[in-house]
């Protein structure tokens, strides 16, 4: 009889999570963060189908790294929890806490009894009356929960990603400033390398305070765009005023010269073609009569297209 193969608990919870923890690094990540008006998240992900960032009840908010379909099934598990909550007792009964604690409870029991762990990474927001009562979980693969202040970041480069928002997040940021930030360490590369990320790659939503019931919004991409550009102005200032400068010119000068040929008839091709002398050798009234018209169409045909492309390019 065969002898069936023998595995330490120790080093099967070990292969468990170290299986969890490179399926959740491969996953992009999500920063979240508080800023004065609430609670602001933020993610790369071009897709306008699939959503990390969700909400669940009027003032909870949540996000997620990992696999797709393991955390959305979580998603449609916690908004269940919260209507039937909501419903049974009371709107105000169904908190981020209780929230927190029931998924610790489904992490928990996925990572021990079942063969293969959740590759999974949420985070679990309420936004309160005051800065001072919100609420943000972080919940791991083995169904550990985490109480951060401040900001969480998840997925990814977790760590050095975290560091840079820790050097710039302060409490009484902007809902601009606290993008800004969460963008900049979302591009953030290995050692001095970064990228920038556009807002169409983004996928950003906000739970405010001050909305008086459905906090949770989400920034729709020209909205973001101005968000983002407003720390950019500055740096783009120098080099406006150079274009303005060499193209303006010649269309100025070749409108002025279409305008003010039709007007005297006798002085523009005196001025456009150079024969000034031929025509002052004339009498002034025989000009005026026939040649003018023949020779003003022509000259001003050559005249507006010799200048106008030269403008353009």
């Amino acid at each position: 009889m065969n002898m069936p193969f023998y595995v330490s608990p120790e080093q099967l919870m070990k292969d468990r999570a170290d299986f969890a923890r490179k399926g959740i690094a491969r996953g992009r990540s999500v920063v979240v963060l508080a800023y004065d008006g609430g609670i602001a998240f933020a993610t790369e992900n071009p897709s306008r189908a699939l959503h990390k960032i969700s909400e669940i009840y009027d003032r909870i908010a949540f996000a997620a790294v990992g696999k797709y379909n393991e955390f959305e099934n979580l998603r449609v598990a916690g908004v269940r929890y919260a209507d039937m909550r909501g419903f049974s007792y009371d709107r105000s009964d169904v908190t981020a806490r209780g929230l927190a604690n029931a998924y610790a409870q489904t992490l928990g029991t996925v990572f021990i009894t079942e063969s293969k762990p959740l590759e999974v990474e949420i985070v679990v927001a309420e936004v309160g009356a005051d800065s001072a009562d919100d609420q943000i979980y972080r919940l791991t693969y083995d169904g550990t929960v985490a109480d951060e202040h401040g900001f969480v970041v998840m997925g990814g480069q977790a760590e050095q990603l975290g560091r840079r928002v820790k050097e710039g997040w302060r409490e009484d940021m902007s809902l601009g400033e606290a993008l800004r930030l969460a963008v900049a360490a979302l591009g953030s590369g290995e050692g001095s390398t970064s990228r920038t990320i556009e807002a169409a790659q983004l996928e950003v939503a906000v739970l405010e305070r001050d909305r008086p019931r459905r906090s949770f919004r989400r920034l729709a991409r020209p909205v973001l765009a101005e968000l983002l550009a407003e720390g950019a102005e500055p740096s783009t200032t120098g080099t406006e005023p150079e274009e303005p400068d060499a193209r303006p010119t010649p269309e100025a000068e070749g409108s002025t010269q279409a305008r003010a040929e039709p007007l005297p008839a006798p002085e523009t091709p005196a001025d456009s073609t150079g024969e000034s002398s031929s025509a002052e050798a004339t009498s002034t009234e025989e000009p005026a009569t026939e040649p003018a018209p023949t020779e003003e169409e022509p000259g001003e045909g050559r005249d507006t297209p010799g200048t106008t492309p030269g403008a353009d390019h």
